[in-house]
């Protein structure tokens, strides 16, 4: 693409109702999420309840304060509230993306795809023009308000799915997923209790079924929704697979999430329709934001920080998940690399860990009761993934350390199941993990993958 083309889509105009009905929809959602949050007593539970809690490398700092994490969860779902009226939006957003990612930072054992999405969303949309329409910003100052807003700011979020549907399809061409099936074969048949679904689901053919579908679905899917003549088709395929997904998996909101989100790729005709519908049902006057007037940002050092702030999110979110390439070994197995790259339920471990704490000067030694330091949900994540089973081991040192052990050297047995294979011993039971720095080099005392899966 030419210098000259590349000037003139920076500066085509579109209308800006997709983004308003996103805004809207997108903080609506939030809430609900952070409400149900709240009501199943998962505050509690996973941030206020467990003595200890598992860290991201360099983020060590970001602890759960007590009963005050309340109110860092009151605080993101305000500020939801603020994003979807539009009202402060530049302020709300920044809000929730802080207060949202410090709640997903607080414990890496809560992990998910689709946490890690809203974060970089709503990161996204505080470059993004969202309330220059139908917003609280705009009726209050009308030099704010527009009715068309630069393309590139809808087309952001649409690359945005583009990358996480097309990376996801990407990492189910594996032989694991593919050939066995795996790890749909372990879980579909535990759903017989599924109305009309259950016998069904016990059957090899459906396994396959789902596993070629979901890669195919992943990879076609952005692509059907960015023509117009199969849109209308791929949103129904949108709403089929995600209502499935929701009700065979516990994977909370994200299914209403992607499926909202889908809406983005329509013309501006369907969301103009959609907020004449919210207009009648609140009584507001929708004519007061049609304006024909264009955003413009407040100088061009503005817009070109925003262009270059987005262009460098997209650059990382391209190259990013390929960070694996980095590291010797079996992506699914080390997990190095396999977080933040947007691949979505590939692989069922089931695992031991069993630590043998050594005192040096007297040669006694111990094993620990791991239910003394971590919830069951915490010793389940740990038990199969290295960084855990390292950062514990190091927790470890530090409490018997505490406890008079002037040196405490730390064992580990472990043995990890993956994707329906045999037990196998998982890290090298002769390190003293205390020897080993947290860090992002290889981890060389995992021990090796006796099998090959194939694939991206």
């Amino acid at each position: 693409m030419s210098s000259t083309s590349i000037s003139t889509y920076l500066n085509s105009y579109s209308k800006a109702a997709p983004l308003a009905v996103f805004r809207v929809f997108f903080g609506l959602l939030m809430l609900i999420s952070i409400v149900r949050f709240a009501l199943n007593g998962w505050i509690q539970k996973l941030y206020i309840e467990p003595a200890f809690f598992f860290s991201y490398y360099g983020f060590d700092w970001v602890q759960p304060p007590g009963e005050w994490t309340y109110l860092i969860f009151a605080v993101c779902g305000l500020s939801a509230i603020f994003i979807s009226l539009g009202f402060k939006y530049r302020y709300a957003i920044i809000t929730f993306f802080l207060s949202f990612t410090f709640i997903e930072l607080m414990d890496k054992t809560t992990y998910l795809n689709h946490y890690y999405f809203i974060s970089t969303l709503s990161f996204l949309m505080i470059f993004l023009p969202a309330n220059t329409y139908f917003s609280v910003d705009a009726a209050r100052n009308p030099i704010l308000k527009a009715e068309f807003i630069p393309s590139w700011t809808i087309d952001a979020i649409k690359l945005l799915l583009f990358i996480v549907y097309f990376y996801a399809g990407l990492a189910k061409l594996n032989s694991d997923w593919l050939f066995q099936a795996m790890p749909l074969k372990i879980w579909l048949p535990a759903k017989y209790s599924i109305p009309l679904l259950g016998d069904m689901l016990q059957q090899s053919w459906v396994h396959f079924a789902f596993a070629w579908g979901g890669a195919l679905y992943d990879l076609s899917i952005p692509f059907l929704l960015l023509i117009k003549r199969t849109r209308a088709f791929a949103f129904v395929l949108v709403v089929i697979f995600h209502i499935l997904t929701r009700i065979l998996f516990p994977i909370g909101m994200f299914p209403y999430i992607m499926i909202i989100s889908a809406l983005i790729f329509f013309d501006a005709g369907l969301h103009t329709r959609i907020l004449n519908r919210i207009s009648t049902f609140f009584k507001i006057d929708l004519d007061a934001f049609n304006n024909s007037e264009q955003y413009s940002f407040n100088s061009s050092i503005s817009k070109n920080f925003s262009l270059s702030i987005v262009g460098a999110f997209f650059l990382f979110q391209l190259l990013f998940p390929f960070r694996y390439l980095l590291y010797p070994g079996e992506l699914f197995w080390t997990e190095e690399g396999y977080k933040f790259s947007w691949r979505v339920m590939l692989i069922e471990k089931a695992g031991y860990a069993n630590f043998k704490v050594v005192d040096p000067e007297t040669q006694k030694r111990f094993y620990v009761d791991n239910t003394g330091f971590l919830t069951r949900f915490q010793e389940k994540q740990m038990s199969t993934q290295p960084d855990f089973i390292l950062e514990y081991a190091h927790h470890l040192e530090q409490h018997y350390q505490n406890q008079g052990i002037e040196n405490p050297e730390i064992y580990v047995e472990s043995f990890v199941a993956l994707n329906g294979r045999r037990s196998a011993p998982y890290i090298d039971p002769e390190i003293d993990l205390t020897t080993i720095k947290r860090n992002l080099k290889p981890k060389k005392w995992i021990l090796p993958f006796n099998d090959e899966i194939k694939g991206l």
